[in-house]
């Protein structure tokens, strides 16, 4: 029979005994290793954790919350790790939060496959882990780099057979009640900056390992290879909208208001509004001859379908520039700068820096997100460990036209930047460009988990396809 060992953190001084106790009805059961003012999130952590475990299965709980197990859920994870061979197992759960009356909800957290482009050091794999313990130590063993905040993101790296159990297995007591877009921008918080450094090196690390790691060599936008165009005008600013009443004709007088030594345009894609939107546009159209008001002529467009109409329209210039309907630009020279960074830059797309506000365009934390992450020499590396590369984003015209954005209206802009930073520099400006305006109209403030999952799978999915890209363009080079 397998049996199993737990190791358990205590940081915050907090009863565990309902937490032994819930592991110890398992028959597979052999002991707790409380773990008191040490963080597992070190290598050293990890080493002392491979000497001690003398079991065949290693179990990590990752909090220092009581915890309570599920009936017989130990033998269920072990019984799986026999069947399938796995390395490493996680489990869907209940959390325990907090309602507005005080009292205490149970509620669900199913969580998504781990597949090979599941490369975000914040993967969502619950609070238990379970380890094979030869391949824990083989592991652990194979680290080379001492981490202090990165070692169990190293860990789960190294680990071949990763399998996420669909069934709920425990209950954990969950702490960070804030709404999905009030958690969206920790990676690029720069409080947490010395960990996004560290995690960085654990990524890029990995990609070496396995053949994805692209050098800093890059290829120079060229219009030979690409469809030649008479471009009407320098550059197109790109708004995408559909029922946003109440903020679009702040966005469209952000795009008609920049003022630049070159032609340019606004092409709003209007996906069918049905709130007022259209009429809103119709009128300053008939004002602005440099407003592009198109109503697409289909009805399965998402986002990055839209983009994809406005890029092959005839009058889009030979830059596209984003800006999303809630938004706004910061000042009148934003998309002369924008422009100016791709010849300055040599470029095929541009990144900007944005400022987090209310609806009322007052500044609101994290504040200015400047992902200054990116770095030439790794940061088409450290994109796939990401989960956005900033904004507001533009595009070299010839290019896009050739690569075209996913129909889909989350990720698209994300998947776009991967596959341009494969061969092309991506271009960056760290002054302020664009105001995000957060409010309860946007469609990522407060999603349920379903979604949250849903959104981050496709983006996983994204990562795994990038990546087999570049391991078989290193092979082929």
């Amino acid at each position: 029979m397998s049996n199993i060992e737990c190791f358990v953190p205590s940081m915050s001084g907090e009863d565990i005994s309902v937490t032994v106790e819930s592991f110890s009805r398992s028959s597979a059961f052999t002991g707790v290793t409380i773990l008191s003012g040490v963080s597992l999130r070190t290598t050293d952590t990890l080493r002392s954790i491979a000497e001690a475990v003398s079991e065949k299965f290693i179990l990590l709980y990752t909090k220092d919350h009581p915890l309570e197990m599920g009936m017989f859920a130990l033998d269920r994870i072990l019984a799986i790790a026999e069947d399938t061979g796995a390395d490493m197992l996680y489990a869907d759960h209940y959390e325990l939060v907090t309602g507005e009356d005080g009292a205490a909800l149970r509620k669900r957290h199913p969580l998504i496959a781990c597949q090979k482009g599941a490369l975000r050091d914040d993967f969502d794999f619950g609070s238990v882990l379970v380890f094979r313990s030869s391949s824990f130590k083989r592991a652990v063993r194979a680290m080379e780099t001492d981490y202090e905040f990165g070692a169990l993101y190293d860990l789960r790296l190294r680990m071949k057979n990763i399998v996420h159990i669909s069934e709920f297995l425990y209950t954990e007591i969950e702490t960070d009640n804030r709404k999905s877009g009030e958690k969206l921008f920790d990676y690029v918080d720069p409080k947490n900056r010395d960990v996004q450094i560290e995690m960085e090196k654990v990524c890029t690390a990995h990609l070496k390992r396995i053949g994805a790691w692209l050098e800093p060599k890059f290829k120079d936008p060229d219009i030979n290879g690409f469809e030649r165009v008479d471009f009407n005008v320098k550059a197109s600013v790109v708004i995408p909208v559909f029922n946003r009443i109440r903020t679009v004709k702040d966005a469209v007088a952000s795009a008609l208001s920049q003022k630049t030594d070159f032609p340019y345009n606004v092409i709003v894609v209007d996906n069918h509004s049905t709130d007022g939107t259209t009429g809103i546009l119709e009128e300053i159209a008939a004002a602005n001859p440099d407003l592009v008001h198109l109503v697409p002529a289909r009805h399965d467009l998402g986002i990055g379908g839209c983009w994809n109409l406005a890029v092959h329209h005839e009058l889009c210039g030979e830059y596209a520039v984003q800006l999303d309907s809630d938004d706004v630009y910061s000042g009148p020279d934003t998309l002369q700068k924008i422009v100016d960074a791709f010849s300055e830059q040599k470029c095929a797309m541009v990144v900007g820096t944005y400022q987090m506000t209310d609806f009322q365009m007052n500044p609101i934390p994290p504040g200015v997100i400047d992902h200054k992450e990116w770095t030439e020499d790794n940061g088409r590396n450290n994109a796939l460990r990401i989960n956005g590369l900033g904004a507001p984003r533009a595009f070299w015209t010839p290019l896009l036209r050739t690569i075209n954005l996913p129909n889909t209206s989350y990720g698209e802009d994300y998947a776009l930047g991967l596959r341009i930073s494969r061969e092309y520099r991506i271009g960056r400006i760290y002054d302020v460009l664009y105001c995000c305006r957060r409010w309860d109209g946007n469609s990522d403030a407060a999603l349920d988990i379903d979604k949250v999952n849903a959104n981050n799978l496709y983006k996983d999915r994204i990562r795994t396809w990038e990546l087999e890209a570049r391991i078989r363009m290193n092979r082929n080079a």
